[in-house]
């Protein structure tokens, strides 16, 4: 039987004058087209010892993510910043959150994703990744077979007045027209509600190809938006309709998942994640379709720093 090497981020540090002005030399004569094959082939490559600051991290990021992009909606578990960088925010540090691919429950997604350490906990908070490659194969057969079709992620949100985001925080804005143009050029079924809400509904697929590699990697949010995941989403399912619930994710046809089918890719991917540990300075980048990434429950103050690039 072949044994399979755990699979861990490619470690970066410092050889010569060290600070932000080295890793801006190396990455400078390493070049975009060898940056790209390296994290192709290592899939995460985290820079430590560099002791980057905000102030020298766009040098930095320049260089990795040199086509930086903002949110089309604004991003409720972020601080904005500024136009492409946000903060994420350190809610209910005492729970994990599962890893996930970065936006694939959406028409469109970065291929990286940075994250820099501002601020590192006083314990824990590690960031989690597992390889989507082998969250996949280690899923059951008849499993694969069910998700094939792709999934329809499913929102309620309200006018102002109920449980989780309004639509108008949900897309900025207080104007339905606006919302109607941005959801109709996203392939999205949608319908207002006589309460004032809107539904929002999309198919996506559970599994995609590597755009580079070609590998089929699993890619979806199926964890986090059913109530059967870690999140508010089960509380919220004892006392609200299925129409009413803030998230909630089907098969492509409307019909169900069952709790133990979300019970058994929690755990698959639970199994399989590695611990990205932070120390202040650090900086993380990540092929987002290859890796999902979370976060382990922390101590103290925690303020990492994200920006996505296509």
């Amino acid at each position: 039987m072949a044994i399979v090497e755990p699979w861990t981020p490619l470690d970066i540090e410092p050889e010569g004058i060290g600070g932000p002005e080295e890793l801006v030399e190396r990455l400078d004569a390493m070049g975009p087209a060898a940056l790209s094959q390296v994290l192709t082939e290592e899939k995460a490559v985290v820079f430590r010892g560099f002791d980057i600051t905000s102030e020298t991290l766009d040098d930095v990021l320049d260089r990795i993510l040199p086509n930086r992009f903002g949110r089309a909606l604004c991003p409720a578990a972020r601080d904005r910043k500024i136009d492409d960088v946000w903060t994420v925010s350190g809610e209910q540090p005492h729970i994990a959150v599962r890893p996930y691919n970065e936006m694939s429950c959406t028409h469109a997604w970065p291929a990286r994703i940075a994250l820099f350490c501002h601020t590192a906990p006083a314990a824990g908070g590690a960031t989690m990744v597992v390889d989507s490659e082998r969250w996949l194969a280690s899923l059951a057969l008849d499993l694969r077979e069910r998700f094939s079709p792709g999934v329809r992620y499913v929102r309620y949100l309200h006018d102002g007045s109920g449980l989780g985001p309004s639509w108008q925080d949900a897309f900025a804005t207080t104007r339905r027209e606006e919302v109607e143009v941005f959801l109709d050029g996203t392939g999205t079924e949608w319908c207002w509600t006589a309460d004032g809400g809107i539904h929002v509904s999309r198919i996506r697929p559970s599994v995609i190809k590597h755009p580079v590699t070609g590998t089929d990697v699993w890619f979806n949010q199926v964890h986090r938006w059913h109530p059967a995941g870690c999140g508010p989403g089960d509380v919220l399912s004892r006392v609200l309709s299925v129409d009413r619930l803030p998230w909630n994710v089907t098969f492509a046809d409307g019909s169900p998942i069952f709790r133990e089918e979300v019970t058994q890719i929690c755990e698959s991917g639970a199994l399989a994640a590695v611990d990205v540990p932070w120390n202040r300075g650090d900086l993380l980048l990540l092929d987002n379709v290859a890796l999902a990434h979370g976060r382990r429950p922390f101590t103290g103050t925690r303020r990492v720093r994200v920006a996505m690039s296509d």
